[in-house]
């Protein structure tokens, strides 16, 4: 049994699985693998359904691993799409639907790509597929939930391909070899309200709270390292809720975004944020609480034997020599890496959490071709 992806890849856009809503993706792709001989597991958890797919033996030394995801970001206003967000439109070879780039289309291409490598050329080992519904959302019960399943029940991949969406212009340009950690730290100051014309019976936060937001930004984390430029830090929002221009506020909120390369962690830099924040809050004599929110961590699967066997079938389908990068937001490799080795690669992913997302359908049978020459890569070696 043969699949086409680009008819995948509608069949699962017409899902309006926004996280965490499923509307039958996990369902109907459990059913194409269960038809293409494909032993299926869920490892559903608070509510996210998730889909482990293995063809080939449990525990094989030589398993292949892909992971994906079906849910998706909310549209916005359906009225500012040229066509409906969940109606898989084609005009002409593009087709339009929230998804569509990010990532129903690479969930559909590593799907057509086993079930065609099972078909044709059982492979000496195992080619294992997991796929979440919970990737846009807080990730608490996707891929981490399926990993657990996975530890708990002896499956394990020996590599993995994370199909999101790598490239910025060409199909093949880019290969994501790691990503940048994210936090999110939060700033409560808090002071004394009072009269904006007798300040000296107030104590005001605002000004505590925005030279710590400016030392903050000001200071360089560093200036990159082998694989990572420099990380970064974004004050995002200072903030009173004070609609009056007479009232000194008792408190103000400031929230800021790290991203982070393999120099830090989240723990090393929640330490000397919580030390920069201790140093202004005994200057001013204002109190400012922390919390800290963590995403993810940086990692890097280093180049070597996966980046050369992805980057050796792109060249050989495309013509085209992919970068190896760490450049972008977080991603369920994030969970994957302390699995085994990951590396990412998918489609140009320009238009994804746009209005009118869409994909150039001849890109679905490249990377599906692509995906196809890894496999027999793989298992040839």
């Amino acid at each position: 049994m043969s699949i086409d992806p680009a008819d995948l890849t509608a069949r699962l856009i017409r899902c309006a699985s926004v996280t965490p809503a499923d509307e039958g993706a996990i369902p109907l792709l459990e059913t194409v693998l269960q038809e293409a001989g494909f032993e299926t597991f869920r490892a559903d958890r608070g509510g996210i359904l998730n889909l482990v797919a293995r063809f080939g033996p449990k525990g094989h030394s030589r398993t292949f691993g892909f992971n994906g995801h079906t849910d998706v970001v909310p549209v916005g206003d359906p009225a500012d799409w040229t066509y409906p967000p969940f109606s898989a439109h084609v005009d002409g070879t593009t087709m339009f639907g929230r998804g569509a780039a990010d990532m129903k289309s690479g969930v559909a291409a590593f799907v057509a790509a086993a079930i065609e490598r099972a078909r044709t050329n059982p492979p000496d080992g195992a080619i294992l597929i997991t796929i979440t519904g919970d990737e846009e959302g807080a990730g608490i019960d996707g891929t981490s939930a399926i990993l657990d399943w996975m530890e708990a029940n002896g499956e394990a991949m020996d590599v993995c391909i994370v199909g999101e969406p790598t490239c910025p212009k060409t199909l093949g340009d880019t290969i994501k070899i790691g990503r940048r950690g994210s936090m999110t730290a939060y700033f409560t100051a808090t002071g004394v309200q009072g009269h904006s014309a007798y300040p000296e019976r107030a104590k005001n936060p605002v000004p505590a709270l925005a030279r710590l937001m400016d030392r903050l930004a000001s200071h360089p984390l560093d200036e990159g390292t082998d694989h990572f430029g420099a990380s970064t830090l974004a004050v995002t929002t200072i903030d009173t809720g004070n609609p009056a221009n007479n009232v000194i506020p008792a408190t103000c909120r400031a929230t800021v975004n790290i991203r982070f390369n393999d120099s830090h962690t989240s723990a090393s830099l929640t330490e000397w944020l919580q030390g920069e924040t201790a140093r202004l809050a005994a200057e001013s004599g204002i109190d400012i609480a922390m919390k800290t929110q963590v995403s993810g961590e940086s990692f890097v699967t280093p180049p070597g034997a996966l980046s050369e066997l992805v980057a050796n079938a792109v060249e050989a389908e495309t013509g085209v020599t992919p970068e190896l990068s760490t450049t972008g937001g977080t991603s369920d490799a994030r969970f994957v890496k302390s699995h085994c080795p990951v590396v990412e690669f998918g489609l140009v992913g320009q238009t994804m959490h746009q209005v009118d997302e869409r994909v150039e359908i001849p890109h679905i049978h490249g990377l599906t071709a692509i995906y196809a020459r890894i496999l027999d890569d793989y298992f040839a070696s």
